[in-house]
Protein backbone atom coordinates (compact mmCIF):
# COMPACT_ATOMS: atom_id res chain seq x y z
CA UNK A 1 0.00 0.00 0.00
CA UNK A 2 1.58 3.46 -0.90
CA UNK A 3 2.14 6.24 1.78
CA UNK A 4 -1.10 8.17 0.85
CA UNK A 5 -3.41 5.26 1.21
CA UNK A 6 -1.87 4.62 4.53
CA UNK A 7 -2.14 8.04 5.97
CA UNK A 8 -5.83 8.25 4.14
CA UNK A 9 -6.61 5.16 6.00
CA UNK A 10 -5.43 5.92 9.31
CA UNK A 11 -6.59 9.21 9.15
CA UNK A 12 -10.08 8.06 8.92
CA UNK A 13 -9.14 5.25 11.50
CA UNK A 14 -8.55 8.37 13.82
CA UNK A 15 -11.18 10.41 12.96
CA UNK A 16 -13.31 7.54 14.19
CA UNK A 17 -11.25 6.46 17.09
CA UNK A 18 -11.23 10.14 18.74
CA UNK A 19 -14.79 11.84 17.60
CA UNK A 20 -16.60 8.52 17.24
CA UNK A 21 -18.19 9.17 13.57
CA UNK A 22 -17.32 7.45 10.29
CA UNK A 23 -15.92 9.51 7.53
CA UNK A 24 -15.79 8.61 3.71
CA UNK A 25 -12.73 8.39 1.95
CA UNK A 26 -13.48 11.46 -0.04
CA UNK A 27 -13.56 13.89 2.83
CA UNK A 28 -9.92 13.22 3.48
CA UNK A 29 -7.95 15.80 1.64
CA UNK A 30 -4.00 15.29 1.69
CA UNK A 31 -1.75 17.52 -0.95
CA UNK A 32 2.05 17.66 -1.13
CA UNK A 33 3.09 19.89 1.79
CA UNK A 34 3.99 23.78 0.39
CA UNK A 35 7.88 24.25 0.49
CA UNK A 36 8.24 26.84 3.14
CA UNK A 37 6.60 24.17 5.41
CA UNK A 38 8.00 21.57 6.94
CA UNK A 39 6.49 17.86 6.22
CA UNK A 40 6.09 16.29 3.20
CA UNK A 41 1.91 15.26 3.08
CA UNK A 42 -0.49 17.85 4.15
CA UNK A 43 -4.11 16.61 5.86
CA UNK A 44 -6.36 19.60 5.78
CA UNK A 45 -8.69 19.07 9.13
CA UNK A 46 -11.44 21.69 7.67
CA UNK A 47 -14.00 19.12 6.58
CA UNK A 48 -13.89 17.57 10.40
CA UNK A 49 -14.75 20.75 12.55
CA UNK A 50 -18.44 20.13 12.28
CA UNK A 51 -17.35 16.40 13.77
CA UNK A 52 -14.78 17.20 16.22
CA UNK A 53 -16.26 20.68 17.75
CA UNK A 54 -13.10 22.25 18.72
CA UNK A 55 -11.19 25.06 16.32
CA UNK A 56 -8.70 23.99 13.60
CA UNK A 57 -5.68 24.18 15.42
CA UNK A 58 -6.61 21.29 18.47
CA UNK A 59 -8.59 18.73 15.93
CA UNK A 60 -4.83 19.07 14.31
CA UNK A 61 -3.20 18.48 16.82
CA UNK A 62 -5.27 15.51 18.03
CA UNK A 63 -5.32 14.10 15.01
CA UNK A 64 -1.35 14.81 14.37
CA UNK A 65 -1.05 13.19 18.00
CA UNK A 66 -3.10 9.77 16.78
CA UNK A 67 -1.04 9.30 13.76
CA UNK A 68 2.10 9.58 15.16
CA UNK A 69 1.31 6.92 17.49
CA UNK A 70 -0.70 4.71 15.97
CA UNK A 71 0.78 4.77 11.68
CA UNK A 72 4.27 3.74 10.67
CA UNK A 73 4.60 5.95 7.87
CA UNK A 74 4.10 9.44 10.40
CA UNK A 75 7.31 10.27 11.92
CA UNK A 76 6.49 13.32 13.30
CA UNK A 77 4.17 16.73 12.63
CA UNK A 78 3.31 20.16 12.84
CA UNK A 79 0.16 22.59 12.85
CA UNK A 80 -0.22 25.81 10.96
CA UNK A 81 -3.93 27.08 11.53
CA UNK A 82 -6.17 24.72 9.79
CA UNK A 83 -3.11 22.31 7.91
CA UNK A 84 -1.50 18.98 9.71
CA UNK A 85 1.88 18.84 7.95
CA UNK A 86 3.14 15.23 8.22
CA UNK A 87 6.66 14.25 8.41
CA UNK A 88 6.85 10.87 6.63
CA UNK A 89 9.17 8.27 8.21
CA UNK A 90 12.74 7.18 6.25
CA UNK A 91 11.98 3.88 6.20
CA UNK A 92 8.23 4.30 4.67
CA UNK A 93 10.36 6.34 1.81
CA UNK A 94 12.47 3.51 1.31
CA UNK A 95 9.60 0.73 1.13
CA UNK A 96 7.87 2.81 -1.57
CA UNK A 97 11.61 3.01 -3.05
CA UNK A 98 11.61 -0.81 -2.68
CA UNK A 99 8.34 -1.18 -4.48
CA UNK A 100 9.18 0.67 -6.87
CA UNK A 101 11.91 -1.41 -7.78
CA UNK A 102 10.30 -4.64 -7.70
CA UNK A 103 7.84 -3.14 -10.32
CA UNK A 104 8.86 -3.23 -13.92
CA UNK A 105 5.61 -1.90 -15.12
CA UNK A 106 5.01 0.68 -12.30
CA UNK A 107 2.59 3.16 -12.80
CA UNK A 108 1.24 1.38 -15.71
CA UNK A 109 -2.17 -1.13 -15.11
CA UNK A 110 -2.55 -3.92 -17.16
CA UNK A 111 -5.85 -4.67 -19.50
CA UNK A 112 -8.05 -7.51 -18.48
CA UNK A 113 -10.35 -9.40 -20.32
CA UNK A 114 -13.64 -7.11 -18.45
CA UNK A 115 -11.33 -3.73 -19.65
CA UNK A 116 -13.22 -1.04 -21.76
CA UNK A 117 -12.41 -1.00 -25.47
CA UNK A 118 -11.44 2.26 -26.51
CA UNK A 119 -11.24 2.93 -30.40
CA UNK A 120 -8.59 5.88 -31.37
CA UNK A 121 -8.60 7.47 -34.53
CA UNK A 122 -6.19 9.58 -35.64
CA UNK A 123 -4.39 10.61 -39.12
CA UNK A 124 -7.26 10.81 -41.32
CA UNK A 125 -5.10 11.73 -44.75
CA UNK A 126 -6.27 12.61 -48.01
CA UNK A 127 -4.47 10.46 -50.56
CA UNK A 128 -3.62 13.60 -52.73
CA UNK A 129 -0.61 14.67 -50.86
CA UNK A 130 2.12 13.97 -48.65
CA UNK A 131 1.87 14.23 -45.13
CA UNK A 132 2.56 18.07 -43.59
CA UNK A 133 2.84 19.65 -40.23
CA UNK A 134 -0.48 19.69 -39.31
CA UNK A 135 -0.88 15.79 -39.65
CA UNK A 136 2.56 15.77 -37.54
CA UNK A 137 0.66 16.95 -34.35
CA UNK A 138 -2.46 15.12 -35.66
CA UNK A 139 -0.63 11.46 -35.30
CA UNK A 140 1.84 12.36 -32.43
CA UNK A 141 -1.38 13.20 -30.31
CA UNK A 142 -3.47 10.00 -31.35
CA UNK A 143 -0.58 7.75 -30.55
CA UNK A 144 0.27 9.01 -27.53
CA UNK A 145 -3.29 8.69 -26.41
CA UNK A 146 -3.00 5.37 -27.12
CA UNK A 147 -0.43 4.50 -25.09
CA UNK A 148 -1.73 6.46 -22.27
CA UNK A 149 -5.31 4.70 -22.40
CA UNK A 150 -3.46 1.27 -22.73
CA UNK A 151 -1.63 2.45 -19.20
CA UNK A 152 -4.43 3.05 -17.73
CA UNK A 153 -5.76 -0.13 -17.84
CA UNK A 154 -7.73 0.05 -21.44
CA UNK A 155 -7.69 -2.45 -24.41
CA UNK A 156 -7.37 -0.05 -27.40
CA UNK A 157 -7.55 -0.08 -31.10
CA UNK A 158 -5.76 2.36 -33.13
CA UNK A 159 -7.54 2.90 -36.23
CA UNK A 160 -7.22 5.53 -39.40
CA UNK A 161 -9.71 6.57 -41.78
CA UNK A 162 -8.29 7.61 -45.22
CA UNK A 163 -9.61 9.78 -47.42
CA UNK A 164 -9.10 8.06 -50.86
CA UNK A 165 -12.21 9.10 -52.72
CA UNK A 166 -13.58 12.42 -54.63
CA UNK A 167 -13.14 15.53 -56.49
CA UNK A 168 -9.49 16.55 -54.74
CA UNK A 169 -8.05 12.64 -55.70
CA UNK A 170 -9.34 13.20 -59.23
CA UNK A 171 -7.73 16.29 -60.06
CA UNK A 172 -4.12 14.63 -59.21
CA UNK A 173 -5.35 12.02 -60.91
CA UNK A 174 -6.24 13.54 -64.55
CA UNK A 175 -3.16 15.74 -64.28
CA UNK A 176 -0.84 12.73 -64.08
CA UNK A 177 -3.07 11.31 -66.86
CA UNK A 178 -2.29 14.59 -69.26
CA UNK A 179 1.39 15.65 -67.89
CA UNK A 180 2.40 12.52 -66.36
CA UNK A 181 4.08 10.70 -69.35
CA UNK A 182 3.99 7.50 -67.07
CA UNK A 183 6.42 8.79 -64.84
CA UNK A 184 6.34 6.32 -61.44
CA UNK A 185 8.16 7.20 -57.85
CA UNK A 186 10.56 3.84 -59.29
CA UNK A 187 11.47 6.57 -62.65
CA UNK A 188 11.12 9.28 -60.55
CA UNK A 189 12.97 8.72 -57.42
CA UNK A 190 10.37 10.02 -55.44
CA UNK A 191 8.03 8.71 -52.65
CA UNK A 192 4.74 8.18 -54.07
CA UNK A 193 2.69 10.79 -52.03
CA UNK A 194 5.17 13.56 -52.91
CA UNK A 195 4.98 12.25 -56.45
CA UNK A 196 0.95 12.76 -56.40
CA UNK A 197 1.06 15.86 -54.57
CA UNK A 198 3.38 17.38 -57.53
CA UNK A 199 0.27 16.69 -59.58
CA UNK A 200 -2.23 18.03 -57.34
CA UNK A 201 0.09 21.14 -57.26
CA UNK A 202 -0.05 20.91 -61.50
CA UNK A 203 -3.75 20.50 -61.69
CA UNK A 204 -3.84 23.75 -59.08
CA UNK A 205 -1.85 25.75 -61.64
CA UNK A 206 -3.16 24.82 -64.92
CA UNK A 207 -6.91 25.54 -63.56
CA UNK A 208 -5.87 28.79 -62.23
CA UNK A 209 -4.38 29.74 -65.85
CA UNK A 210 -7.62 28.49 -66.99
CA UNK A 211 -10.33 30.66 -64.91
CA UNK A 212 -7.95 33.62 -65.69
CA UNK A 213 -8.59 33.35 -69.12
CA UNK A 214 -12.33 33.09 -68.88
CA UNK A 215 -12.80 35.64 -66.86
CA UNK A 216 -10.39 37.21 -68.99
CA UNK A 217 -13.07 36.79 -72.13
CA UNK A 218 -15.65 38.88 -69.55
CA UNK A 219 -16.92 36.22 -67.45
CA UNK A 220 -17.45 35.92 -63.82
CA UNK A 221 -15.16 34.30 -61.60
CA UNK A 222 -17.70 32.43 -59.80
CA UNK A 223 -18.91 30.63 -63.53
CA UNK A 224 -15.55 30.55 -64.46
CA UNK A 225 -14.47 28.05 -61.98
CA UNK A 226 -16.92 26.09 -62.80
CA UNK A 227 -16.96 26.46 -66.78
CA UNK A 228 -13.03 25.34 -66.37
CA UNK A 229 -12.29 22.68 -68.87
CA UNK A 230 -9.98 21.18 -66.63
CA UNK A 231 -12.97 21.07 -63.58
CA UNK A 232 -15.46 19.72 -65.26
CA UNK A 233 -13.13 16.79 -66.46
CA UNK A 234 -11.92 16.12 -63.10
CA UNK A 235 -16.00 15.81 -62.09
CA UNK A 236 -16.99 13.83 -65.07
CA UNK A 237 -13.85 11.10 -63.55
CA UNK A 238 -15.37 11.23 -60.70
CA UNK A 239 -18.77 10.05 -61.94
CA UNK A 240 -16.75 7.52 -64.32
CA UNK A 241 -15.30 6.78 -60.61
CA UNK A 242 -18.86 6.61 -58.78
CA UNK A 243 -20.14 4.04 -61.74
CA UNK A 244 -16.90 1.97 -61.27
CA UNK A 245 -14.97 2.62 -64.90
CA UNK A 246 -12.86 -0.10 -64.85
CA UNK A 247 -10.20 2.43 -66.50
CA UNK A 248 -10.70 5.25 -64.03
CA UNK A 249 -10.69 2.52 -61.22
CA UNK A 250 -7.71 1.01 -62.45
CA UNK A 251 -5.67 4.46 -62.38
CA UNK A 252 -7.45 5.01 -58.60
CA UNK A 253 -5.97 1.60 -57.43
CA UNK A 254 -2.60 2.43 -59.25
CA UNK A 255 -1.71 6.10 -57.60
CA UNK A 256 -3.25 5.48 -53.91
CA UNK A 257 -0.72 2.53 -53.84
CA UNK A 258 1.93 4.67 -54.49
CA UNK A 259 0.89 6.96 -51.67
CA UNK A 260 0.59 4.34 -49.38
CA UNK A 261 3.74 2.98 -50.04
CA UNK A 262 5.16 6.77 -49.12
CA UNK A 263 2.64 7.08 -46.25
CA UNK A 264 3.94 3.86 -44.52
CA UNK A 265 7.86 5.00 -44.79
CA UNK A 266 6.47 8.31 -43.09
CA UNK A 267 4.41 6.64 -40.59
CA UNK A 268 7.50 4.10 -39.67
CA UNK A 269 9.78 7.12 -39.04
CA UNK A 270 7.40 8.66 -37.02
CA UNK A 271 7.07 6.06 -34.96
CA UNK A 272 3.19 5.60 -35.16
CA UNK A 273 1.24 2.54 -36.60
CA UNK A 274 -2.20 1.46 -37.00
CA UNK A 275 -4.39 -1.95 -36.00
CA UNK A 276 -6.87 -1.30 -38.63
CA UNK A 277 -6.94 1.06 -41.55
CA UNK A 278 -10.75 2.12 -43.41
CA UNK A 279 -11.16 3.65 -46.55
CA UNK A 280 -13.31 6.25 -47.25
CA UNK A 281 -14.06 4.30 -50.63
CA UNK A 282 -15.59 1.42 -48.63
CA UNK A 283 -17.71 3.20 -45.91
CA UNK A 284 -19.51 6.14 -47.82
CA UNK A 285 -22.04 3.42 -49.51
CA UNK A 286 -22.35 2.25 -45.85
CA UNK A 287 -23.10 5.94 -44.80
CA UNK A 288 -25.85 5.89 -47.38
CA UNK A 289 -27.46 2.62 -46.21
CA UNK A 290 -27.14 3.68 -42.74
CA UNK A 291 -29.18 7.34 -43.26
CA UNK A 292 -31.57 5.66 -46.15
CA UNK A 293 -32.60 3.41 -42.41
CA UNK A 294 -32.75 6.42 -40.43
CA UNK A 295 -35.46 8.28 -42.99
CA UNK A 296 -37.01 4.72 -43.14
CA UNK A 297 -37.68 5.17 -39.16
CA UNK A 298 -38.50 8.76 -39.05
CA UNK A 299 -35.88 9.70 -37.82
CA UNK A 300 -34.87 12.05 -40.95
CA UNK A 301 -36.71 13.83 -43.66
CA UNK A 302 -36.80 13.97 -47.39
CA UNK A 303 -37.15 17.98 -48.47
CA UNK A 304 -38.38 18.35 -51.64
CA UNK A 305 -35.58 18.58 -53.88
CA UNK A 306 -34.95 14.67 -52.61
CA UNK A 307 -32.01 15.79 -50.08
CA UNK A 308 -31.64 14.10 -47.00
CA UNK A 309 -31.69 16.29 -43.73
CA UNK A 310 -31.97 16.00 -39.86
CA UNK A 311 -32.60 18.25 -37.81
CA UNK A 312 -31.36 19.32 -34.63
CA UNK A 313 -33.08 21.95 -33.82
CA UNK A 314 -34.52 20.25 -30.19
CA UNK A 315 -30.98 20.30 -29.32
CA UNK A 316 -30.28 23.83 -30.38
CA UNK A 317 -28.60 23.46 -33.37
CA UNK A 318 -29.50 23.86 -36.93
CA UNK A 319 -30.76 21.35 -39.90
CA UNK A 320 -27.74 19.11 -40.99
CA UNK A 321 -27.81 17.50 -44.73
CA UNK A 322 -26.92 13.97 -44.70
CA UNK A 323 -27.36 13.31 -48.62
CA UNK A 324 -27.70 15.71 -51.53
CA UNK A 325 -30.50 16.48 -53.75
CA UNK A 326 -28.49 13.80 -56.38
CA UNK A 327 -27.77 10.99 -53.92
CA UNK A 328 -24.17 11.81 -52.76
CA UNK A 329 -22.92 11.59 -49.83
CA UNK A 330 -21.49 14.29 -47.23
CA UNK A 331 -18.64 13.89 -44.55
CA UNK A 332 -21.15 13.29 -41.94
CA UNK A 333 -22.90 10.62 -43.98
CA UNK A 334 -19.48 9.07 -44.45
CA UNK A 335 -18.51 9.06 -40.84
CA UNK A 336 -22.11 7.48 -39.80
CA UNK A 337 -20.70 4.51 -42.41
CA UNK A 338 -17.33 4.04 -40.96
CA UNK A 339 -18.91 4.28 -37.45
CA UNK A 340 -21.16 1.92 -38.95
CA UNK A 341 -18.71 -0.73 -39.71
CA UNK A 342 -16.03 -0.03 -36.60
CA UNK A 343 -19.03 -1.20 -34.69
CA UNK A 344 -19.64 -4.47 -36.84
CA UNK A 345 -15.63 -4.63 -36.16
CA UNK A 346 -14.67 -3.83 -32.73
CA UNK A 347 -17.07 -4.00 -29.24
CA UNK A 348 -16.50 -0.17 -28.95
CA UNK A 349 -17.37 1.15 -25.29
CA UNK A 350 -15.52 4.48 -26.07
CA UNK A 351 -14.48 6.56 -29.79
CA UNK A 352 -11.82 9.00 -29.55
CA UNK A 353 -11.56 10.92 -32.99
CA UNK A 354 -8.02 13.01 -33.11
CA UNK A 355 -8.99 15.70 -35.24
CA UNK A 356 -8.75 19.67 -35.18
CA UNK A 357 -10.50 22.00 -33.69
CA UNK A 358 -12.00 23.21 -36.98
CA UNK A 359 -14.15 20.38 -36.78
CA UNK A 360 -15.63 20.77 -33.36
CA UNK A 361 -19.23 21.85 -34.84
CA UNK A 362 -19.04 18.21 -36.98
CA UNK A 363 -18.72 16.10 -33.95
CA UNK A 364 -20.89 18.11 -31.52
CA UNK A 365 -23.77 17.05 -34.42
CA UNK A 366 -21.81 13.43 -35.00
CA UNK A 367 -22.58 12.82 -31.60
CA UNK A 368 -26.25 13.73 -31.98
CA UNK A 369 -26.46 11.43 -34.87
CA UNK A 370 -24.77 8.30 -33.72
CA UNK A 371 -26.75 8.65 -30.52
CA UNK A 372 -30.20 8.80 -32.42
CA UNK A 373 -29.16 6.13 -34.79
CA UNK A 374 -28.66 3.61 -31.65
CA UNK A 375 -25.01 3.70 -31.06
CA UNK A 376 -24.27 2.93 -27.18
CA UNK A 377 -20.97 5.35 -27.43
CA UNK A 378 -22.87 7.90 -29.85
CA UNK A 379 -23.61 10.42 -27.18
CA UNK A 380 -20.26 9.79 -25.22
CA UNK A 381 -17.98 9.79 -28.12
CA UNK A 382 -14.89 11.90 -27.22
CA UNK A 383 -13.64 14.65 -29.92
CA UNK A 384 -9.90 15.18 -28.58
CA UNK A 385 -9.89 18.64 -30.40
CA UNK A 386 -6.42 20.02 -30.47
CA UNK A 387 -4.86 23.50 -32.18
CA UNK A 388 -3.21 24.31 -35.32
CA UNK A 389 0.39 24.39 -35.27
CA UNK A 390 3.08 26.70 -37.24
CA UNK A 391 7.01 27.14 -37.69
CA UNK A 392 7.96 31.09 -37.22
CA UNK A 393 7.95 32.24 -40.93
CA UNK A 394 10.82 31.65 -43.09
CA UNK A 395 12.15 28.77 -40.47
CA UNK A 396 11.43 26.51 -43.57
CA UNK A 397 10.32 26.32 -46.87
CA UNK A 398 8.53 23.58 -48.94
CA UNK A 399 7.83 22.55 -52.16
CA UNK A 400 4.97 23.84 -52.42
CA UNK A 401 5.92 26.86 -50.29
CA UNK A 402 2.47 27.19 -48.19
CA UNK A 403 2.48 23.69 -46.10
CA UNK A 404 5.35 22.01 -44.37
CA UNK A 405 6.28 18.12 -45.67
CA UNK A 406 6.47 15.68 -42.68
CA UNK A 407 8.98 14.22 -44.22
CA UNK A 408 11.26 17.17 -45.05
CA UNK A 409 10.59 18.50 -40.71
CA UNK A 410 11.59 14.74 -39.74
CA UNK A 411 15.12 14.86 -41.71
CA UNK A 412 15.53 18.54 -40.73
CA UNK A 413 15.05 17.19 -37.10
CA UNK A 414 17.72 14.56 -37.17
CA UNK A 415 20.26 16.66 -39.25
CA UNK A 416 19.65 19.28 -36.55
CA UNK A 417 20.60 16.90 -33.80
CA UNK A 418 23.22 15.66 -35.42
CA UNK A 419 24.76 19.25 -35.84
CA UNK A 420 24.60 19.83 -31.87
CA UNK A 421 25.93 16.67 -30.80
CA UNK A 422 28.78 17.59 -32.78
CA UNK A 423 29.49 21.10 -31.75
CA UNK A 424 29.07 20.24 -28.43
CA UNK A 425 31.45 17.29 -28.78
CA UNK A 426 29.04 14.70 -27.36
CA UNK A 427 30.00 12.36 -30.37
CA UNK A 428 33.52 12.18 -30.22
CA UNK A 429 33.67 8.39 -29.30
CA UNK A 430 31.16 6.88 -31.63
CA UNK A 431 30.95 5.54 -34.92
CA UNK A 432 28.96 6.74 -37.71
CA UNK A 433 26.70 4.47 -37.53
CA UNK A 434 26.04 5.11 -33.92
CA UNK A 435 26.03 8.99 -34.08
CA UNK A 436 23.18 8.63 -37.14
CA UNK A 437 21.05 6.26 -34.92
CA UNK A 438 21.17 8.73 -31.65
CA UNK A 439 20.70 11.71 -34.07
CA UNK A 440 17.53 10.40 -35.05
CA UNK A 441 16.64 9.34 -31.47
CA UNK A 442 17.35 12.79 -30.20
CA UNK A 443 15.82 14.58 -33.20
CA UNK A 444 12.74 12.61 -32.93
CA UNK A 445 12.08 13.20 -29.42
CA UNK A 446 13.23 16.66 -29.31
CA UNK A 447 10.17 17.12 -32.22
CA UNK A 448 7.28 14.81 -30.52
CA UNK A 449 8.54 16.50 -26.95
CA UNK A 450 8.19 20.18 -28.29
CA UNK A 451 4.73 19.48 -29.75
CA UNK A 452 3.55 17.28 -27.49
CA UNK A 453 4.14 19.14 -24.27
CA UNK A 454 2.02 21.90 -24.78
CA UNK A 455 -1.82 21.91 -23.99
CA UNK A 456 -2.99 20.24 -27.44
CA UNK A 457 -6.23 22.38 -27.33
CA UNK A 458 -3.93 25.59 -28.10
CA UNK A 459 -2.41 26.97 -30.99
CA UNK A 460 1.16 26.20 -30.90
CA UNK A 461 4.63 27.69 -32.46
CA UNK A 462 6.75 24.74 -33.15
CA UNK A 463 10.62 26.14 -33.29
CA UNK A 464 13.19 23.52 -34.54
CA UNK A 465 16.02 25.25 -32.66
CA UNK A 466 14.48 25.91 -29.76
CA UNK A 467 12.96 21.73 -29.53
CA UNK A 468 16.99 20.22 -29.93
CA UNK A 469 18.46 22.57 -26.65
CA UNK A 470 20.16 19.99 -24.64
CA UNK A 471 18.98 22.14 -21.29
CA UNK A 472 15.41 23.82 -20.46
CA UNK A 473 12.36 21.79 -21.01
CA UNK A 474 12.99 19.77 -24.22
CA UNK A 475 13.23 16.25 -25.29
CA UNK A 476 16.81 16.36 -25.36
CA UNK A 477 17.21 17.55 -21.60
CA UNK A 478 15.37 14.66 -20.62
CA UNK A 479 16.99 11.95 -22.96
CA UNK A 480 20.59 13.63 -21.77
CA UNK A 481 19.90 12.72 -17.94
CA UNK A 482 18.53 9.53 -18.72
CA UNK A 483 21.77 8.24 -21.30
CA UNK A 484 23.78 9.88 -17.67
CA UNK A 485 21.78 7.76 -15.61
CA UNK A 486 22.88 4.81 -17.55
CA UNK A 487 26.27 5.29 -17.95
CA UNK A 488 26.62 5.50 -14.36
CA UNK A 489 25.01 2.09 -14.30
CA UNK A 490 27.27 0.69 -16.70
CA UNK A 491 30.47 1.72 -14.42
CA UNK A 492 29.06 -0.55 -11.63
CA UNK A 493 29.42 -4.37 -11.75
CA UNK A 494 25.84 -4.76 -9.94
CA UNK A 495 23.14 -2.79 -8.14
CA UNK A 496 21.75 -5.11 -5.65
CA UNK A 497 18.34 -4.14 -4.77
CA UNK A 498 17.93 -4.98 -1.11
CA UNK A 499 17.66 -1.65 0.77
CA UNK A 500 19.27 -1.14 4.09
CA UNK A 501 16.19 0.30 6.55
CA UNK A 502 18.63 2.16 8.74
CA UNK A 503 19.23 4.42 5.98
CA UNK A 504 19.11 8.16 6.50
CA UNK A 505 17.97 10.15 3.08
CA UNK A 506 18.81 13.58 2.32
CA UNK A 507 15.98 15.54 1.27
CA UNK A 508 16.63 15.97 -2.34
CA UNK A 509 16.44 11.82 -1.91
CA UNK A 510 13.04 11.86 -0.02
CA UNK A 511 12.19 14.94 -2.93
CA UNK A 512 12.64 11.99 -5.82
CA UNK A 513 11.39 9.11 -4.87
CA UNK A 514 8.19 11.47 -3.71
CA UNK A 515 7.98 12.67 -7.09
CA UNK A 516 8.13 9.17 -8.43
CA UNK A 517 5.70 8.17 -6.31
CA UNK A 518 3.54 10.57 -7.96
CA UNK A 519 3.79 8.90 -11.37
CA UNK A 520 0.69 6.47 -10.96
CA UNK A 521 -1.45 9.37 -10.23
CA UNK A 522 0.15 11.24 -13.19
CA UNK A 523 -0.79 8.69 -16.07
CA UNK A 524 -4.15 8.21 -14.17
CA UNK A 525 -4.44 11.99 -14.85
CA UNK A 526 -3.35 12.19 -18.41
CA UNK A 527 -5.89 9.51 -18.90
CA UNK A 528 -9.07 10.93 -17.53
CA UNK A 529 -7.76 14.47 -19.06
CA UNK A 530 -6.81 12.70 -22.08
CA UNK A 531 -3.46 14.51 -21.87
CA UNK A 532 0.20 13.81 -23.04
CA UNK A 533 0.99 17.23 -21.99
CA UNK A 534 0.19 16.21 -18.22
CA UNK A 535 2.79 13.19 -18.94
CA UNK A 536 5.35 15.70 -20.62
CA UNK A 537 5.01 18.09 -18.30
CA UNK A 538 6.08 14.99 -14.82
CA UNK A 539 8.94 13.81 -17.25
CA UNK A 540 10.28 16.95 -16.84
CA UNK A 541 9.72 17.88 -13.06
CA UNK A 542 11.53 14.12 -12.23
CA UNK A 543 14.40 14.94 -14.51
CA UNK A 544 14.82 18.57 -12.95
CA UNK A 545 14.45 17.26 -9.60
CA UNK A 546 16.99 13.59 -10.49
CA UNK A 547 20.04 16.81 -11.87
CA UNK A 548 19.45 19.06 -8.89
CA UNK A 549 20.39 15.89 -6.89
CA UNK A 550 22.92 14.87 -8.74
CA UNK A 551 24.63 17.90 -8.77
CA UNK A 552 24.66 18.18 -5.06
CA UNK A 553 25.30 14.77 -3.96
CA UNK A 554 27.86 12.29 -5.45
CA UNK A 555 26.64 8.17 -6.39
CA UNK A 556 29.67 6.53 -7.27
CA UNK A 557 32.07 8.21 -4.85
CA UNK A 558 29.93 7.94 -2.01
CA UNK A 559 32.34 6.17 0.55
CA UNK A 560 29.30 4.79 2.63
CA UNK A 561 28.06 1.59 1.15
CA UNK A 562 24.50 2.17 2.45
CA UNK A 563 24.06 5.31 0.91
CA UNK A 564 25.99 4.46 -2.58
CA UNK A 565 23.62 1.49 -3.09
CA UNK A 566 20.23 3.63 -2.08
CA UNK A 567 21.69 6.62 -4.60
CA UNK A 568 22.20 3.83 -7.61
CA UNK A 569 19.08 2.07 -6.80
CA UNK A 570 17.33 5.58 -6.62
CA UNK A 571 19.08 6.35 -10.08
CA UNK A 572 17.99 3.13 -11.73
CA UNK A 573 14.27 3.90 -10.82
CA UNK A 574 14.37 7.44 -11.98
CA UNK A 575 15.85 6.08 -15.37
CA UNK A 576 13.30 3.38 -15.36
CA UNK A 577 10.12 6.13 -14.67
CA UNK A 578 11.88 8.32 -17.40
CA UNK A 579 11.54 5.62 -20.10
CA UNK A 580 8.15 4.49 -19.30
CA UNK A 581 6.56 8.06 -19.37
CA UNK A 582 8.81 8.90 -22.37
CA UNK A 583 7.44 5.44 -23.82
CA UNK A 584 3.91 6.86 -23.33
CA UNK A 585 4.63 9.96 -25.72
CA UNK A 586 6.21 7.86 -28.18
CA UNK A 587 9.96 8.48 -27.39
CA UNK A 588 12.77 6.86 -27.10
CA UNK A 589 15.84 7.56 -25.30
CA UNK A 590 19.04 6.64 -25.99
CA UNK A 591 21.27 4.51 -23.86
CA UNK A 592 24.68 6.87 -24.54
CA UNK A 593 24.58 10.60 -25.83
Amino acid sequence: MNIESQIMNAAIEAVKALYGQDVPEKMVQLQKTRSEFEGHLTLVVFPFLKISKKNPEQTAQEIGQYLADHCEAVASFNVVKGFLNLVVAPAAWLSLLADIEADECYGHKQATDGSPLVMIEYSSPNTNKPLHLGHVRNNLLGWSLAQIMQANGNKVVKTNIVNDRGIHICKSMLAWRKWGNGETPETSGKKGDHLIGDYYVAFDKHYREEVKELMAQGMDEEKAKQEAPLIKEAHEMLVKWEQNDPEVRALWEKMNNWVYAGFDETYQKMGVSFDKIYYESQTYLKGKAKVEEGLAKGLFERHADNSVWADLTNEGLDQKLLLRSDGTSVYMTQDIGTAEMRFQDYPIDKMIYVVGNEQNYHFQVLSILLDRLGFKWGKELVHFSYGMVELPNGKMKSREGTVVDADDLMELMVSDALKAADEAGKNADLSDAEKREIARIVGMGALKYFILKVDARKNMLFNPEESIDFNGNTGPFIQYTYARIRSILRKVSSVSSSLSLSNVLSDKEIELIQKMSEYPAAVEQAGKDYSPSGIANYCYELTKIFNQFYHDYSILNEEDDQKRQTRLVLARNVAKVIKNGMALLGIEVPERM
